[in-house]
């Protein structure tokens, strides 16, 4: 006798493993480009201090976005579970 997948799993566990793996790579991308994002900028303002300005505004923005995009994996996690 052949169970199917439904019957071995509820739809309710699916849902947190789900939302689980969303988050754990949804988090993995911005964190790994915040961090090279952090080294090369600081490692440009050591080469080159009189620009620290601009080198930290651009920074800071490029840090924006891409913590954005976890932002976006937080949301369709709350989907996932909520809906």
């Amino acid at each position: 006798m052949e169970r199917r997948w439904s019957q071995i799993v509820d739809t309710e566990s699916t849902k947190l493993l789900a939302t689980a793996i969303v988050m754990g790579i949804g988090t993995i991308g911005p964190a790994l480009s915040i961090g090279i994002l952090a080294s090369k900028g600081l490692e440009a303002i050591g080469r080159n201090p009189e620009a620290t300005g601009k080198i930290q505004t651009n920074m800071v923005l490029a840090i924006a976005f891409a913590e954005a995009i976890a932002i976006y994996a937080l949301v369709i996690a709350l989907i996932i579970k909520f809906v």
